[in-house]
């Protein structure tokens, strides 16, 4: 798995960030819910950037259990 793919699906993240013509991405401005950080793999966490996705699947998922 490369940097361009989300550590948690494995599908491609698309991020943005740090490419010169495009230096903003969707996940400066994403408010990134408690806990999602820690299924992120330990090999993976500062590496690879999760996919809106899973941000948006973890976000749904977590608010059944309100």
């Amino acid at each position: 798995m490369t940097e361009k793919h989300c550590p948690l699906c494995g599908e491609e993240n698309k991020c943005m960030a740090g490419i010169e013509s495009q230096n903003t991405c969707w996940c400066y401005i994403e408010n990134f819910p408690n806990g999602i950080f820690d299924l992120v793999p330990p090999e993976s966490k500062g590496k690879q950037c999760i996919c809106k996705n899973c941000v948006d699947t973890y976000r749904e998922e977590n608010d059944k259990t309100k």
